[in-house]
């Protein structure tokens, strides 16, 4: 019996942490409380520290050609924007985040969790097809309950920056907006580009992740990875998702913006784009979103690492 409970590996382990860390501690309570409250204090900071780039990123993507271009480049989206609505104005829309942060992250990591324990092979370890697909479960299933109508409603609030007078006085005064004249559906804008993007960021950033933890290991799974590691991995990671969905991140925003009544659908969007400004235009916004995914990615994996290690410490 000794013997068994000695060769034991829990299907539950988290995959930027070693078995001698914060997850052998939580073990199948990673995925109850602790996970939720760490994950959501983890998504609060990031989202702080990193929201002005999401800002711009998105205003940039928004930009069309024409005559309402308003942008010529970052550094002119961001001086435009601080003369016009001071410092704070790159803040806009960051209270949806903060609001969808927790359920986001309870999804997203208790579903990878869940496919995990079904896709886990009998030495503990994710084939390459299992690390993918559980990414991708968790992918899907935070854009269908959480990013999506977290993510219109934030478009929308950039979007109304752009108008000469903006009409949302507030998160819940936008909501309301935006559910009297477009219904609930309102907030579900860009649902099937948001199931590609999100499904296809989490298969990329899983896959990577795990795939990293497991060559820097060698074969070994006791042995530990340094957060500084831990880190470069996660940046590593975000990279990739960056270069490998930004076509479907571009498609999304303008299906979640306040003109997607012009596109019938998904593909009418990227139709359109591709022939009125060409296929660059689908790499819009991949610097500012490049420098903050990268950050994101790295100082999640981080950041709830070391928060697990703490709530694992003081929450017994």
């Amino acid at each position: 019996m000794s013997s068994k409970t000695g060769n034991f590996k829990n299907p539950f382990s988290r995959p930027w942490m070693t078995e001698t860390g914060a997850a052998a501690a939580a073990g199948s309570g990673s995925i109850g409380l602790k996970g939720v409250v760490a994950g959501g204090i983890t998504g609060g900071i990031e989202i702080c520290i990193t929201f002005p780039t999401e800002y711009v990123k998105t205003q940039l993507q928004l930009d069309e050609k024409g005559g309402t271009k308003r942008y010529s480049g970052i550094v002119d989206c961001v001086q435009k924007t601080v003369k016009g609505h001071g410092f704070l104005g790159l803040y806009r829309g960051l209270s949806v985040l903060l609001y969808g942060s927790i359920p986001k992250s309870a999804v997203r990591f208790g579903v990878f969790e869940q496919a995990k324990l079904y896709m886990v092979n009998e030495n503990g370890t994710l084939s390459n097809s299992g690390k993918l697909m559980c990414g991708l479960a968790a992918g899907v299933a935070e854009a269908i309950f959480a990013v999506t109508p977290m993510e219109t409603v934030k478009v929308k609030f950039i979007n109304d920056m752009r108008m000469e007078k903006p009409r949302f006085k507030g998160f819940f005064h936008g909501v309301r907006t935006i559910v009297r004249e477009e219904g609930v559906g309102g907030v579900y804008k860009g649902v099937s580009a948001t199931i590609m993007k999100q499904g296809s960021n989490q298969a990329i950033r899983f896959f990577v992740m795990e795939s990293l933890r497991d060559w820097y290991k060698g074969g070994d799974r006791d042995k530990p990875v340094p957060k500084y590691i831990v880190a470069l991995f996660g940046g590593v990671a975000g990279a990739t998702s960056v270069f490998g969905n930004t076509p479907i991140d571009v498609v999304k925003t303008r299906m979640q913006g306040l003109e997607a009544a012009k596109y019938k659908s998904t593909w009418d969007c990227f139709i359109k784009t591709w022939k009125h400004e060409g296929p660059l235009a689908f790499y819009k916004g991949t610097v500012p979103r490049l420098s903050r995914v990268v950050f994101d990615v790295a100082i999640t994996f981080t950041i709830y690492d070391s928060i697990m290690d703490v709530f694992n410490y003081v929450w017994k």
